[in-house]
């Protein structure tokens, strides 16, 4: 599966958790019981239906390979494989983080992504 795996959150969110040295997840991932991901070919369209017209969002990229067997591909949306963390994030996993601001248009602008 994809090495690389993404998560679109808040700054002020993910600002609280560099501030405690873990992520714990966003509402609907501690509702849900697991982190949701996407791999760089979903976060686009996850972009687009969960976030639209939100501002001040960053993207995160993780080494999905530091997450170990925590980190499932499950079905999700359509039937594709989504990766779900049953576990909290640690930030050493963390790769980059990047914002994503919305363009002109109204949809998120992504910056380059490992596929």
């Amino acid at each position: 599966m994809a090495k690389t795996i993404y998560k679109i959150v808040p700054a002020s969110l993910w600002q609280n958790a560099k501030d405690a040295g873990i992520f714990k997840g966003a509402a609907i991932d501690l509702a849900d019981g697991y982190i949701h991901f996407s791999t760089a070919a979903q976060a686009k369209e996850t972009a687009a239906r969960h976030f639209a017209g939100q501002s001040d969002l960053l993207l995160v990229a993780v080494d999905g390979d530091a997450l170990g067997e925590k980190l499932l591909f499950e079905p999700s949306r359509g039937g594709d494989l989504f990766p779900h963390l049953y576990a909290d994030l640690p930030l050493s996993a963390v790769l980059w983080e990047k914002p994503l601001p919305l363009g002109v248009d109204g949809a998120h602008q992504f910056p380059e992504m490992s596929l």
